[in-house]
Parts: C-alpha cells; sequence; structure tokens
C-alpha cells in the first residue's frame, strides 16, 4: 500500500493499480500486434491472453468502430445522425443493424416508423436470433409495448419527437449533454454517459472528452480495488487524476504505453480502464475486494483475423496518423500473474 496526493486530499493505492497500468498497456500492445498482422499469440499475459478484455481506448473498440462508421456513413443532417446513434446504441449489436440497414436500406427519420421497424426486429427473434448484444444491460422502456424491443423504439421516437436536436445544438457542455439525455425515460446515468460519448463523435456535438465523466458501477468496483481508501476522494476525481497524471504513473510503474495515434488517454477511457482493471483483478488480485461479489471473468477470448483499419471522428485530426503509427510495440517482456 502507498499513499497518492489527489487534489488537497490523500488516497491509498494498492498494487491493484499497478495492474490497472499494467493492463493498460498490455492491451494497447495487443491492439496493435493486432492491428500490424502479427501472429497470435499478442501477449505474454495469461489473463489478457485468455479472456475478453475492450481495448484501452474506448473509440478503437469494435462496436465502437461499427457505431462511428455508422455516424459518419450516411446524410449528416442532425435528425439523421441522431436517430442512428439511438437506434445503434440502444442494440449495440452490428447484426441488429445491419438487419434494419438491409431491409430498409438508407435509415433516416424520415423513414422511421416503429411499426415497420419493430417488424423487422420481431422477424429476427422469430428466426432465432440475437436483438441485443450482452456487453451491458439495457433497461426497458416504460412505454407499455409487451417487446423490449418495441418499447425501445418508442423511446428512440419520443426522444426525436421531444426536441432533442435542438437541446444538443444548444449544448455548451458535455454535462449539459448528458443532462439532456438523462432526462429520459430509462436511461440512467451509465447508458446516458455512452450515449453522450457517441453523439459527442458526430457532428451534433463538439467537446473535450476531458469536460465530463460519469463512473459507472463497473469503474467503481475498479476504484474500490484499486484505491481501498479513497480518502473521501470521488470517483469523478480519481478518474480525471488518473488522466491528468498519466504519463507520470506510467513511467513510475516502469511501463511502456503507446498512445493512439498522437492521442492521450481521455476520462471515458480512463473510466473505462477502471471496469477492465475491476475484470482483471478477479484473476491477478483475487482477495481485492471490489462493489458486488464477481470473482471470475465469464468471457473467453477468441483470436479472429487482423483488425479492420481504425476509422475516427475527423475532428480528432488522427486518421492520418493511422497509416504510418501503426508499428507494433517492441515485444512484451514476460509478465508474472501477481495472486495474493
Amino acid at each position: 500500500m502507498r499513499t497518492v496526493r489527489i487534489g488537497s486530499l490523500t488516497a491509498t493505492a494498492s498494487d491493484v493499480l499497478r495492474s490497472y497500468w499494467v493492463f493498460a498497456s498490455e492491451r494497447q500492445r495487443v491492439y496493435y500486434s493486432r492491428l500490424n498482422g502479427r501472429l497470435a499469440p499478442w501477449t505474454d499475459d495469461p489473463v489478457i491472453s485468455r479472456y475478453r478484455f475492450t481495448n484501452a481506448y474506448r473509440a478503437a473498440d469494435r462496436v465502437s468502430q461499427d457505431l462511428i462508421r455508422v455516424v459518419y456513413e450516411g446524410s449528416q443532417q442532425p435528425e439523421d445522425v441522431l436517430l442512428r446513434v439511438l437506434l445503434f446504441r440502444f442494440f449495440n449489436k452490428p447484426s441488429t443493424w445491419a438487419a434494419l440497414e438491409q431491409a430498409r436500406g438508407v435509415i433516416s427519420w424520415q423513414d422511421f416508423a416503429v411499426e415497420d421497424y419493430s417488424r423487422i426486429l420481431d422477424g429476427m427473434l422469430a428466426r432465432g436470433e440475437r436483438v441485443y448484444s450482452a456487453a451491458y444491460i439495457v433497461p426497458p422502456p416504460p412505454f407499455g409495448a409487451v417487446r423490449k424491443h418495441r418499447n425501445h423504439l418508442l423511446l428512440v421516437q419520443h426522444m426525436m419527437n421531444s426536441g432533442l436536436c435542438g437541446q444538443l445544438a444548444r449544448a455548451r457542455s458535455l454535462q449539459a449533454v448528458f443532462d439532456a439525455i438523462s432526462s429520459f425515460p430509462s436511461l440512467g446515468p451509465f447508458l446516458a454517459y455512452q450515449l453522450t460519448i457517441d453523439l459527442n463523435y458526430s457532428i451534433l456535438v463538439d467537446f473535450d472528452e476531458d469536460d465530463f465523466v460519469a463512473p459507472g458501477p463497473g469503474a467503481r468496483s475498479g476504484i474500490t480495488k484499486c484505491f481501498p481508501d479513497t480518502g473521501g476522494v470521488k470517483a469523478e476525481e480519481i478518474i480525471r487524476w488518473m488522466t491528468d497524471t498519466q504519463e507520470e504513473q506510467l513511467d513510475y510503474f516502469g511501463q511502456e504505453f503507446q498512445d493512439l495515434f498522437g492521442r492521450r488517454l481521455k476520462l471515458i477511457d480512463c473510466q473505462n480502464l477502471f471496469c477492465e482493471t475491476d475484470k482483471y483483478a478477479r484473476v491477478v488480485h483475487p482477495s481485492s475486494r471490489g462493489v458486488g461479489n464477481r470473482s471470475r471473468i465469464k468471457q473467453q477470448f477468441v483470436p479472429s483475423a487482423k483488425a479492420a483499419r481504425p476509422f475516427f471522428p475527423p475532428k480528432w485530426g488522427i486518421n492520418g496518423n493511422v497509416g504510418k503509427d501503426c508499428e507494433p510495440y517492441p515485444q512484451s517482456p514476460a509478465i508474472p500473474v501477481i495472486r495474493h
């Protein structure tokens, strides 16, 4: 245990904090190795090689990449962009989006009809296909329909008709976007924050991702493992401290970290990394207690083909670096698994 100063307060950090940066560095190493077409295995870390984890950067993750392409491959009229973001994220499953697009052609607000879209999803379920991703729980909106997916289509319609596009255009901060989204039924802090970041990828809003963060339950559990005694520091401030001091911490723990084509980790990324560290620690630090009683990682990692060339919001100015910055890390050293 060691103490760290966060603002005017002192928090106590455990060995899991080191694992946070070990995981971030090694997961990023795997990302670049796959991107450059290296053959598996991409890591000597027995936990990362066995279990499925998201990328260190949210925007580089597969589903986020699909979403970003959905955002930019189509009409850039505000209503159409907003509709595509809502439809994609509520179901969070690329195959569901593909089914809607195949049946309807161009997805646009002018074309949107709850009955028609609901029939498409009914057909998927009748064929035994999943409509929702299992990545996280999306609560059913309270619109009275029997089936969850119809309630989400009704929520989309409600949000569009409630003038959300105008609210986004008038928003003066990322938190204002979050507040607007979280005012709608069934959209708690976690999902509202995910949608906020999704919309911030688009032309609809343009704020620095370091403006605001809303810690999810997984991140709060990871924070508890990294900082058994926060000394009264709020979760949001811990995430901000991690973001602000990332270079110093990486140097302190002796980790080599390659950023995302010149982009530092942002609040959303450090928040997500706490969630992934919570999972990682279930194996590496099994005695470390977080929030809840989860003791194992459910999803196994299945190696796939070379990762697709990534595409990021053009306003970030990093797409031009993708080709020239895709050199892989040096081969990683053997990573000991620490168990307590």
